[in-house]
């Protein structure tokens, strides 16, 4: 353990990891992470046909494909590739996957594969690409070039690759064309396996029909199916992705009082979706029944728990998971320096993501570009605009492209600094590189010029985003309501309010805080509780800001208490902010 003695404001005070020195005793570990393998069903020949009727069909009177299948070693659902095992590309393949990913036009990229030879290797080039390309989750090119061997080929397609093209319009929220693909397969003659209902469930899950996924769970039991882990882990995956946290929270205990094993990339999930919740205190929860059930971690939930700690800022707590993955044999990864840089950023150090990023390239692990936008935001967070701009060169230095992401950072930096010059100037940037600014772009700039007081320049980027291609949503709205009510606008600040129904828009806790913070500035109590009620009514809840908020509004005792008591009741998790 390695202790930091430095005062400066900029590292953590009690960082084990900050100030590192290199012959510092850390544990490495050279041993890999083992993939593990997925149960097979043994049910995987029943399968429901169009008409929803279940059935049974011998593999061994089917036809065979006219092809290879990866000669056995074929994609599966949730295993092998995500966990490290990828395929090898032959220099046909490369060349192949190469031509694929720089053209757009699909007629070019069929006439490309009419060409191809119909041998065995060239199926198992194919399917190598489309798993490659599903690595990098390309999944337009996925589809073009299944739907290829499906309509123009002589292959005859096998459930792989039937899997791997639901898995793509899946993706892309396709949930009909996903549909189509199943039915594809029953015509087939091709088996559906697990997979393929766990993919289909997940398809129907990421666009919300959650009732379709349902009645294929409901009819898997009804004939005897039991859903394995594979097909939870599915239903969880897309519920998460569908940003249905709740459902997914309930599969997950469904899935236990089923008696069916959580695996360690069910547990690895709901650590994430507590993470992205900044429910650090759940996701470490999570991590101890995982350990529990005797649920061996791997190193992405080990990754995801210091991601779960670094949004929250919880250095220390982070430091803990990252030296806990080294005892038991894992070797932190670009990922995992990563996460732990990004506990320092959020907390404030940037210096102490400094320390991790140097230590990342001392042990060899080269730092991508994530690495390096997490710097520039660890400098823009602290306030040294012009370390984040060295970074931002650096990343251009090294051959790494800027992306939309590098650039909406950078373009923070400044703006908290309120250059609005140099903020014009990052943006204008962004459209020499090709980069078509965004939302969260856009907003920044409403931000910069409302916070200058440059109310002109303001109203125009609003207007723009308007009446052009660009969508204002939620929070640019709390930003001009939170301008307009710290500058005593507040009847612009009310009208921009009473609009939002009409752009089919619903106020947030940030909105309903940001407006009653314009009353509490001037001591209105009376107002800010007609807000804080109305609040209540929308079914909108408050959160410590609300609560700071509104004691900020009181000027006695007695309001005091009546905000306390009121927050307090409805509300538990609130006392931490609340005086005792």
């Amino acid at each position: 353990m390695i202790e930091c003695t430095s005062s400066h404001p900029f590292l953590e005070p009690r960082s084990r990891l900050a100030l590192f020195d290199c012959k510092s005793n850390f544990r490495w570990s050279s041993k890999k992470s083992q993939v593990q393998p997925v149960d097979k069903h043994k049910h995987d020949n029943l399968f429901l046909d169009k008409r929803g009727v279940w059935r049974s069909i011998n593999p061994k009177r089917l036809s065979r494909k006219k092809g290879g299948s990866l000669r056995g070693r074929g994609w599966k659902y949730g295993s092998g590739f995500i966990d490290g095992v990828f395929p090898v590309m032959s220099p046909t393949a490369q060349q192949l996957l190469d031509c694929i990913q720089k053209e757009t036009d699909a007629n070019t990229i069929w006439g490309s594969l009419d060409i191809l030879p119909p041998t065995h290797s060239t199926w198992d080039d194919l399917i190598n690409i489309v798993v490659q390309l599903r690595l990098s989750k390309q999944w337009d090119p996925i589809v073009l070039v299944c739907e290829w061997i499906l309509h123009r080929s002589s292959f005859q397609a096998d459930v792989m690759c039937y899997n791997l093209l639901i898995d793509a319009y899946g993706q892309k929220f396709q949930y009909k064309k996903a549909e189509s693909a199943y039915l594809g397969l029953l015509q087939a003659r091709c088996v559906p396996t697990e997979d393929t209902y766990a993919l289909l469930i997940r398809a129907y899950s990421i666009s919300g029909f959650i009732e379709k996924a349902e009645a294929i769970f409901a009819e898997m039991r009804k004939y005897g199916v039991p859903p394995s882990v594979v097909v939870y882990n599915a239903y969880i995956d897309g519920l998460m992705k569908g940003r249905n946290t709740q459902k997914a929270l309930d599969i997950f205990e469904r899935m236990k009082r089923d008696n069916c094993q959580p695996s360690t990339e069910t547990y690895t999930m709901l650590i994430n979706l507590y993470g992205k919740a900044s429910k650090s205190h759940m996701a470490l929860k999570i991590f101890r029944e995982m350990k529990n059930q005797k649920c061996k971690p791997n190193i992405c939930t080990y990754t995801a728990l210091i991601n779960a700690f670094a949004r929250e800022g919880l250095c220390e707590k982070a430091e803990e998971v990252f030296e806990e993955l080294q005892e038991v044999g894992h070797e932190p990864d670009v990922y995992t320096y990563n996460a732990l840089m990004e506990a320092y950023s959020r907390a404030g150090f940037p210096y102490g993501a400094a320390e991790i990023f140097s230590l990342m390239q001392h042990m060899g692990c080269e730092p991508d570009r994530a690495s390096y936008n997490i710097m520039v935001d660890a400098y823009g967070r602290a306030g040294l605009h012009e370390d984040a701009q060295a970074v931002f060169e650096e990343l251009k230095r090294l051959g790494m492209t800027p992306t939309m992401k590098s650039h909406m950072l950078l373009l923070s930096a400044y703006s908290k600094t309120g250059n609005v010059e140099k903020c014009e100037e990052i943006v204008n940037q962004m459209h020499k590189s090709g980069l078509r600014p965004d939302t969260f772009v856009l907003n920044s700039m409403l931000n910069t010029y409302g916070r200058m007081g440059q109310f002109k320049k303001m109203e125009e980027v609003l207007s723009a985003m308007e009446n052009g291609p660009y969508e204002a949503d939620i929070s640019t709205y709390n930003i001009l309501i939170n301008i307009y009510g710290r500058a005593g606008f507040l009847d612009k600040m009310e009208d921009l309010f009473e609009s939002l129904p009409s752009k089919n828009l619903k106020p947030d806790v940030v909105t309903w805080t940001s407006r009653m913070g314009a009353y509490s500035r001037k001591k209105l109590y009376t107002k800010c509780i007609k807000i804080f009620e109305e609040m209540i009514d929308s079914g909108c809840y408050p959160d410590g800001g609300t609560a700071k908020v509104l004691l900020s509004a009181c000027s006695s005792e007695d309001q005091i208490e009546q905000v306390t008591t009121v927050i307090r009741t409805m509300h538990k998790d609130m006392r931490t902010v609340l005086p005792v």
